[in-house]
Protein backbone atom coordinates (compact mmCIF):
# COMPACT_ATOMS: atom_id res chain seq x y z
CA UNK A 1 0.00 0.00 0.00
CA UNK A 2 1.07 3.58 -0.62
CA UNK A 3 0.51 6.55 1.65
CA UNK A 4 0.95 10.25 0.94
CA UNK A 5 1.30 12.64 3.85
CA UNK A 6 1.15 16.38 3.23
CA UNK A 7 2.14 19.19 5.53
CA UNK A 8 2.92 22.89 5.50
CA UNK A 9 -0.41 24.52 4.78
CA UNK A 10 -1.83 27.34 6.83
CA UNK A 11 -2.57 31.04 6.83
CA UNK A 12 -0.35 33.55 5.07
CA UNK A 13 -0.66 37.23 4.32
CA UNK A 14 -0.65 38.49 0.74
CA UNK A 15 2.94 38.66 -0.42
CA UNK A 16 3.95 36.01 2.08
CA UNK A 17 5.35 32.51 1.66
CA UNK A 18 4.52 28.95 2.58
CA UNK A 19 6.23 25.65 1.87
CA UNK A 20 4.26 22.48 1.32
CA UNK A 21 5.73 19.00 1.70
CA UNK A 22 4.46 15.62 0.59
CA UNK A 23 6.07 12.34 1.59
CA UNK A 24 5.21 9.18 -0.29
CA UNK A 25 5.82 5.91 1.52
CA UNK A 26 5.02 2.25 1.08
CA UNK A 27 5.81 -0.42 -1.45
CA UNK A 28 6.99 1.97 -4.14
CA UNK A 29 9.07 0.55 -6.96
CA UNK A 30 9.55 3.79 -8.84
CA UNK A 31 7.91 7.18 -9.26
CA UNK A 32 6.99 8.62 -12.64
CA UNK A 33 5.87 12.05 -11.48
CA UNK A 34 4.98 13.98 -8.35
CA UNK A 35 2.47 16.78 -8.65
CA UNK A 36 0.58 19.45 -6.76
CA UNK A 37 -3.04 20.25 -7.50
CA UNK A 38 -5.35 22.73 -5.84
CA UNK A 39 -9.07 23.17 -5.52
CA UNK A 40 -10.68 26.43 -4.52
CA UNK A 41 -14.27 26.58 -3.26
CA UNK A 42 -16.70 26.19 -6.13
CA UNK A 43 -13.96 25.47 -8.64
CA UNK A 44 -12.52 22.38 -10.28
CA UNK A 45 -9.29 20.85 -9.13
CA UNK A 46 -6.40 22.19 -11.20
CA UNK A 47 -2.78 21.28 -11.73
CA UNK A 48 -0.39 23.68 -10.03
CA UNK A 49 2.94 22.06 -10.80
CA UNK A 50 4.53 18.73 -11.62
CA UNK A 51 8.00 17.21 -11.67
CA UNK A 52 8.87 13.98 -13.46
CA UNK A 53 11.48 11.39 -12.64
CA UNK A 54 13.64 12.97 -15.33
CA UNK A 55 13.38 16.41 -13.78
CA UNK A 56 10.91 17.90 -16.25
CA UNK A 57 8.93 20.61 -14.49
CA UNK A 58 5.64 22.22 -15.42
CA UNK A 59 3.89 25.17 -13.79
CA UNK A 60 0.42 26.57 -14.23
CA UNK A 61 0.53 30.05 -15.74
CA UNK A 62 -1.04 31.50 -12.59
CA UNK A 63 1.92 30.47 -10.42
CA UNK A 64 4.89 30.83 -12.77
CA UNK A 65 7.64 32.89 -11.22
CA UNK A 66 6.11 32.59 -7.75
CA UNK A 67 6.03 28.88 -6.95
CA UNK A 68 8.90 26.39 -7.10
CA UNK A 69 8.56 22.62 -7.08
CA UNK A 70 11.41 20.40 -6.02
CA UNK A 71 12.02 16.81 -5.08
CA UNK A 72 14.20 15.24 -2.46
CA UNK A 73 16.39 12.65 -4.11
CA UNK A 74 17.88 11.29 -0.91
CA UNK A 75 18.03 7.52 -0.73
CA UNK A 76 14.68 5.95 0.16
CA UNK A 77 13.02 9.33 0.47
CA UNK A 78 10.17 10.23 -1.85
CA UNK A 79 9.38 13.79 -0.97
CA UNK A 80 8.12 16.66 -3.08
CA UNK A 81 8.03 20.28 -2.01
CA UNK A 82 6.15 23.30 -3.22
CA UNK A 83 7.71 26.60 -2.22
CA UNK A 84 5.05 29.27 -2.61
CA UNK A 85 6.11 32.91 -2.59
CA UNK A 86 4.44 36.23 -3.28
CA UNK A 87 1.16 34.61 -2.33
CA UNK A 88 -2.11 36.12 -3.51
CA UNK A 89 -5.63 35.76 -2.13
CA UNK A 90 -6.53 33.80 -5.26
CA UNK A 91 -4.02 31.13 -4.22
CA UNK A 92 -6.40 30.19 -1.40
CA UNK A 93 -7.37 26.56 -1.91
CA UNK A 94 -6.93 23.04 -0.65
CA UNK A 95 -3.66 21.76 -2.09
CA UNK A 96 -3.34 18.09 -2.94
CA UNK A 97 -0.27 16.01 -3.62
CA UNK A 98 -0.60 13.48 -6.42
CA UNK A 99 1.90 10.77 -7.32
CA UNK A 100 2.07 8.59 -10.43
CA UNK A 101 4.11 5.55 -9.52
CA UNK A 102 4.76 1.86 -9.89
CA UNK A 103 4.05 -0.66 -7.16
CA UNK A 104 5.81 -3.80 -8.33
CA UNK A 105 4.51 -4.21 -11.90
CA UNK A 106 1.34 -2.18 -11.40
CA UNK A 107 1.06 1.50 -12.19
CA UNK A 108 -0.96 3.53 -9.71
CA UNK A 109 -2.24 7.02 -9.04
CA UNK A 110 -2.38 8.22 -5.45
CA UNK A 111 -3.68 11.35 -3.76
CA UNK A 112 -2.85 12.97 -0.47
CA UNK A 113 -5.52 14.10 1.97
CA UNK A 114 -5.08 17.76 1.09
CA UNK A 115 -3.78 20.72 3.05
CA UNK A 116 -5.56 24.06 3.34
CA UNK A 117 -3.76 27.21 2.21
CA UNK A 118 -5.44 30.50 3.05
CA UNK A 119 -4.04 33.84 1.90
CA UNK A 120 -5.66 36.77 3.66
CA UNK A 121 -4.66 39.95 5.45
Amino acid sequence: QVELVESGGGLAQPGGSLRLSCIASGSIASINAMEWYRQAPGKQRELVSSITRYGTIVYADAVKGRFTISRDHALNTNTVYLQMSTLKPEDTAVYYCHVDLWVSDRRGSYWGQGTQVTVAS
